[in-house]
């Protein structure tokens, strides 16, 4: 079997010196007056941020609470990757495989993760606890870079896949994510549903199910109206992620100010902030996460996931539903929010909540209402 080594978070001091110098020699863009965020991330609120992150924001202290949780390495297919493995406190937690997306981390996870392990902690019946295993996506974070083309959902997908079963142990396993993790937790479905428990998506990706515009309701109208916007407005990066990831890399992983501009837009765009990106996120929790990015260098790997997907794909077979239950938690603030009859046609979904708030990154802007509906969906599954 292969080895699983206990791993421990510690970035170079030389790393940290390396960074406040490049942000002290930021070289700012000009920008049009009065135009806000609309051409993208805000001058104003960027060296705002930046002086922040080189002169109070203290790395030492987030590496710290990372460290509190309990953090592996393994090899699997020729590339280590890293996860949090905590275990469950409470009469026989269930294993729980989180996965996170694009531009996040496995630090989206770190309210939520007390909170589905230690549930009596939370003012939650102890039995509703899980073992919570959360990786790093391969080419993300302190996994490592990618080396070879095609490491797409597919691949990434068998990847949690060994590790959950051949390498941990866990025979049958509950799986839950959103943007790139809705993907990967969907192809476990459609592959592996006979070792999950169920699969819990707060990110449902459906198309059309071939439907004729006659036969459209009012909100599957309003759904592809949202769809055609995102397309027009908010897919740039996409297309430059899933074509040139290459070129971008060395802006992005040479100018820390860069990666925060290329990060930060996402959070305040796909978050329910009503263009206030502090009102969900803390200056620290957005940084911890860009800072991620920044000492491992992980931006141009992980940027190469869109390459991957858009020249060797994956998406659900239009024909063919997958059967393994599924629970979809519906953030009003969320990139898409598909009309529940055309994620049934896709999905077995045995549970549908709509959410009262919060967007895209769920386990960090409402991490007590994402894990209320885990816990909710998974625990008659036991």
């Amino acid at each position: 079997m292969t080895e699983v080594k206990p791993f421990k978070i510690h970035v170079p001091e030389e790393v940290l010196s390396d960074l406040r110098e490049r942000l002290m020699r930021t070289r700012f863009p000009s920008e049009i007056p009065g135009s806000g965020w609309d051409y993208g991330t805000n001058l104003a609120y960027l060296k705002q941020l930046v002086e922040y992150w080189r002169d109070r924001y203290e790395w030492r202290k987030h590496e710290s609470e990372l460290n509190r949780l309990t953090h592996f390495k393994v090899s699997i297919d020729g590339l280590d990757l890293h996860f949090i493995h905590e275990p469950g406190r409470g009469p026989n937690p269930m294993p729980l495989l989180l996965s996170h997306g694009w531009p996040g981390s496995v630090y989206e996870f770190m309210q939520i993760i007390p909170m589905l392990t230690d549930p009596a902690a939370h003012g939650v019946e102890g039995a509703q606890s899980f073992t919570v295993v959360a990786p790093s996506l391969p080419g993300y974070g302190f996994s490592d870079h990618t080396r070879t083309r095609t490491v797409n959902i597919q691949a990434i997908a068998e990847i949690f896949h060994k590790l959950m079963t051949e390498v941990l142990g866990y025979h049958r396993y509950a799986a839950q994510g959103g943007d790139w993790g809705a993907g990967i937790t969907s192809r476990l479905g459609e592959v592996h549903g006979e070792s999950l428990y169920g699969i819990h998506l707060n990110s449902v990706f459906v198309g059309g199910r071939g439907r004729e515009e006659s036969e459209l309701s009012e909100e599957e109208r309003i759904f592809l109206a949202d769809m055609d916007h995102f397309r027009r407005e908010e897919s740039g990066y996409q297309w430059i992620q899933g074509t040139k990831p290459q070129t971008l890399a060395y802006a992005l992983n040479d100018s820390p100010a860069g990666l925060a501009a290329w990060i930060v837009e996402k959070f305040r765009t796909w978050s329910d902030c009503g263009g206030d990106v502090e009102r969900r996120f803390s200056k620290d929790q957005l940084l911890t996460n860009v800072t991620i990015y920044w000492v491992t260098e992980s931006i141009n790997s992980s940027t190469r996931l869109y390459y991957e997907s858009r020249h060797h794909p994956w998406r659900p077979d239009p024909k063919k539903r997958i059967e393994t239950p599924t629970g979809a938690a519906i953030f009003p603030a969320e990139i898409l929010r598909p009309p529940r009859r055309w994620a049934e046609a896709a999905f077995n979904i045995q549970r549908w909540t709509v959410m009262p708030r919060g967007g895209h990154f769920a386990a960090m802007e409402e991490p007590g209402l994402l894990a209320d509906d885990v816990r909710a969906f998974f625990g008659g599954r036991r």
